[in-house]
């Protein structure tokens, strides 16, 4: 019997995730996956860390056993019924299963000459450009502008940080927290301009380096046009698929209405789909991650996950402990003796016990305070809501 023919569109960390665990279940499947990038496939969430020197522009490589890689080789159309990708050199590839796992774009600023971060190419850019720049401009204050800024602002640079909502990382944290990472920005050469402050004559313009990090969406083009089903992300059931013999993941896939843009999530789709095409598991299913975000960088540390927003605190035990002039906070968010909720800015020494508790859904004990506790010296409040 031959091996299945697995084609896998993108080479990006969920591909590469899927050929490593593919190779694990040692099925009978020949993969290949089609890079348009130039280099194989790396871990993406370094990138700002290559850009601050942490690391080398080939240390974040990721391993992908025994696939072949076709680097420099896009993907221009997919036939679904026929099986078949066409490339841009107009060549031609059959295949037995397909996984799209074309990973996302970055939302443009609109600002001319302004840069974005998701690719090597992008870092090599931008450093060339800072090696010249006297100020540089941050556009937006999620997860990957505070990367980016404090990854500048460890060049030498000074570095203005504008973000439009009322805190840093207003999708994943709470105020308190936002404003710890404010304070650790600040002691790291970064000023913070939020929406509710004003921009003190900061503009794009005034800067000779502009990296937008203002998000990313779904790279969806190649499977609308092949007629697949798409609305924010490729729709995808349970068992990752949109079409037969046809499957997506990471950031262009979106599963029950929730599109998401993590590595863990992808990781964990590659997981189930590798389980499904090697025939280790042919009937595993995919229902769902649970929130959680983490950045480590140098000084700026953050862990979020669970239910942890200003809503998830309604009818809750709410935990807290910070120490402002550290730039520290931790909070605890508990229905009955469950974990729903946490957040980690600036000490995550607890944060591996913590998200276990939650997953595993252990009971607390009743001294949850203690789950907050680090030889850190921090100043603890204790708030609960009945």
């Amino acid at each position: 019997m031959r091996s299945r023919r697995v084609a896998v569109v993108g080479a990006g960390m969920a591909a590469a995730r899927l050929a490593q665990q593919l190779q694990a279940h040692a099925g009978r499947t020949e993969t290949v996956l089609y890079g348009a990038e130039p280099e194989p496939p790396y871990n993406r969430a370094l990138l700002a860390d290559v850009l601050a020197g942490r690391y080398r522009a080939g240390a974040p490589a990721l391993p992908t056993g025994v696939a072949r890689v076709r680097t420099g080789t896009e993907v221009v159309a997919v036939d679904v019924r026929g099986r078949m990708l066409t490339l841009a050199d107009g060549s031609r590839e059959t295949y037995d299963e397909l996984v799209l796992a074309t990973g996302a774009e970055p939302v443009r600023a609109g600002t001319e000459g302004a840069h974005t971060l998701r690719s090597l190419a992008d870092v090599t850019r931008i450093s060339r450009q800072a090696d010249t720049a006297t100020r540089a401009v941050v556009i937006g204050g999620g997860v990957l502008g505070v990367g980016t800024a404090r990854a500048l602002a460890a060049r030498g640079l000074p570095v203005h940080l504008v973000h439009k909502g009322p805190h840093l990382i207003d999708r994943h944290l709470d105020s308190q927290a936002g404003n710890a990472l404010h304070t650790t920005l600040g002691r790291l050469g970064v000023t913070v301009h939020l929406a509710s402050t004003p921009g003190g004559g900061v503009t794009p313009t005034s800067a000779d380096l502009v990296v937008a990090t203002c998000g990313v969406r779904p790279r969806t083009d190649l499977a609308r046009a092949a007629g697949l089903p798409v609305r924010h992300g490729i729709l995808v059931d349970d068992t990752l698929a949109c079409a037969p013999h046809t499957y997506a993941i990471g950031d262009c896939a979106e599963h029950r209405a929730a599109p998401y843009a993590l590595a863990t999530t992808a990781w964990e789709q590659a997981d189930v789909l590798a389980a499904r095409l090697s025939g280790a598991d042919p009937e595993a299913r995919y229902t769902g991650s649970p929130p959680m975000t983490r950045l480590t960088a140098g000084p700026v540390e953050y862990a979020a996950f669970g239910a942890c927003d200003d809503a998830a605190e309604e009818g809750a035990d709410v935990l807290r402990i910070g120490d402002a002039t550290r730039g520290a906070y931790k909070k605890l968010v508990l229905r009955g003796d469950r974990i729903v909720g946490a957040v980690l800015v600036g000490d995550l020494a607890t944060a591996g016990t913590l998200t276990r508790a939650h997953l595993t859904g252990r009971p607390v004990g009743p001294d949850p305070l203690s789950l907050l506790t680090a030889p850190l010296s921090v100043r603890a409040t204790e708030e609960s809501r009945p």
